[in-house]
């Protein structure tokens, strides 16, 4: 299991982060550790990989996200909300997984990363206009 946060500016663009495990970007969050809900460890994640102290509100989409070398995953995304220009200037690159961030339009997600996290990305952002969850597999809402 794997948790991340969507955190958005004003406009609606959603921040992502290049992770140096990764070749590619993605949200903030990462590995649900042994006893630890996911909650928790999108709030310890974000923390860890950005230093900051941010409130995590509803679960917007589980992703059965299965890996042809890793196997079955659950890929869960909570609502980040929207960073305001005191909360950006906060951000510290704590742990050295990552080194910047930037805010990316819905439309160019591709560019950033796979286009099952796209799919994933565009479902929590429609969850969220939507005012509510949903379940999804390979980033697809069913």
């Amino acid at each position: 299991m794997a948790a991340g946060a969507l955190f958005r500016n004003d406009e609606g663009h959603v921040l992502l982060v290049p992770l140096s495990y990764k070749n590619h970007w993605d949200i903030p969050g990462g590995y649900v550790e042994p006893g630890e809900s996911p909650r928790a460890a999108c709030l310890r994640e974000i923390e860890e990989e950005l230093g900051l102290t941010a409130p995590v509100g509803s679960m917007l989409l589980v992703d059965w996200a299965p890996a042809e070398n890793e196997g079955d995953k659950l890929l869960f995304i909570f609502d980040g909300g929207t960073l305001d220009a005191e909360q950006e200037r906060d951000i510290r690159f704590t742990d050295g997984e990552i080194t910047e961030w930037r805010y990316v339009h819905g439309d160019d997600l591709e560019q950033h990363g796979p286009p099952r996290l796209a799919r994933r990305i565009r479902a929590a952002i429609a969850a969220h206009s939507n005012g509510g969850s949903t379940y999804a597999e390979h980033g697809i809402s069913i």
